[in-house]
């Protein structure tokens, strides 16, 4: 059994690691594929969000989206807001990086095989959430190998809550695949949750994937190594 190591030091190692995967994925072009449907109490899917956006550098080799068509928009129920798009870009693929660290305190919940992989698990929970923040609340699994998080099960935080609506947001679970010689990059992001509006519930199925990873300059694309 791996020696676990002190809970300061394992958490800096899975800041630095992650930092240094955002760092390579930012080299990377990818395409990012967004379902949000609204679901009745029979199942049924009654309410649909659907866009398709390639993550791309411009001319100016500037980091740039280009949506490849008009989002889909069904939804009735549901209104998407500036906060959900930024969970969607920042806190759903990747957490825990240095210059983030200091928002957060970690706790040491044990060891789990996850996806083929030996992990420590560590649960991250803001110390502090201060206007017009999103942040992460949840369980990571590190790698033992090299602390690469290869999977993330949680909440962007906090809800948001007003006199006359609410902003609230689905548990979601983010799985990652290696890439790039070992830095693990977001595969797929899903969630099935039921929202609890104070207009009454209202279950929700989240449906994210990030494909076609290709380095910037490369000819080739990059698909995802096994475990």
């Amino acid at each position: 059994m791996d020696a676990q190591p002190p809970l300061a030091e394992l958490t800096r190692n899975v800041a630095k690691k992650e930092t240094e995967t955002e760092a390579v994925r930012n080299q990377y072009t990818y395409r990012q594929s967004v379902s949000i449907e609204e679901v009745n109490d029979r199942g049924m899917m009654v309410g649909e969000y659907r866009e398709v956006r390639d993550i791309i550098f411009s001319p100016q080799q500037e980091r740039t989206e280009q949506l490849l068509e008009t989002p889909l928009n069904t939804l009735k129920r549901l209104i998407l807001t500036p906060e959900d798009f930024q969970d969607i870009r920042q806190i759903q693929p990747l957490v825990l990086v240095t210059a983030a660290l200091r928002l957060y305190e970690t706790r040491f919940r044990g060891e789990e095989r996850m996806d083929e992989v030996d992990c420590w698990v560590l649960e991250a929970r803001p110390r502090q959430i201060l206007s017009g923040m999103r942040l992460f609340e949840g369980l990571l699994w590190v790698s033992k190998k090299d602390y690469s998080i290869v999977r993330t099960e949680g909440q962007a935080v906090p809800q948001i809550y007003s006199t006359k609506s609410e902003n609230l947001f689905p548990r979601f679970t983010t799985i990652r695949r290696p890439v790039d010689g070992g830095h693990w990059f977001p595969a797929r992001t899903w969630a099935d949750d039921t929202l609890q509006f104070r207009t009454g519930p209202q279950r929700i199925r989240l449906n994210i994937r990030y494909s076609e990873y290709k380095r910037f300059g490369a000819e080739s694309s990059i698909t995802f190594e096994k475990p």
